[in-house]
């Protein structure tokens, strides 16, 4: 297991109340290293925190973890079955879309 995922999973596994269902799966292509992490959908408000807080000071600190080993590291966190997201409700950028693309378009404003 690659240092980026370990440290994931160390992370959430801390954080989640069923560590025994944190999931991550690493895939690397030309754009660089993608972690998907699914957890049970109880867990889902600790891993994202209040507005998103949570989930951007992982993605921030994965970053560095990333930098030091000379790749770029993103996340994507599942949305899990039954979720309480209400139907029709969307999320303002599609799922595949990295942190530095949101703060590209913020600049572009």
């Amino acid at each position: 297991m690659e240092r980026d995922q370990q440290f994931l999973e160390y992370v959430i596994k801390a954080l989640v109340e069923n560590p025994d269902d944190v999931k991550i799966t690493r895939t690397v292509d030309e754009m660089g290293v993608l972690l998907t992490l699914s957890v049970n959908k109880d867990d889902m408000g600790k891993v994202i925190g209040r507005s998103g807080a949570t989930a951007k000071a992982i993605r921030t600190i994965l970053r560095v973890v990333g930098m030091k080993n000379d790749a770029r590291v993103n996340l994507k966190i599942e949305e899990p079955e039954g979720s309480e997201r209400a139907a029709g409700q969307s999320m303002p950028y599609e799922r595949d879309t990295t942190v530095d693309d949101v703060i590209n378009d913020l600049k572009n404003i």
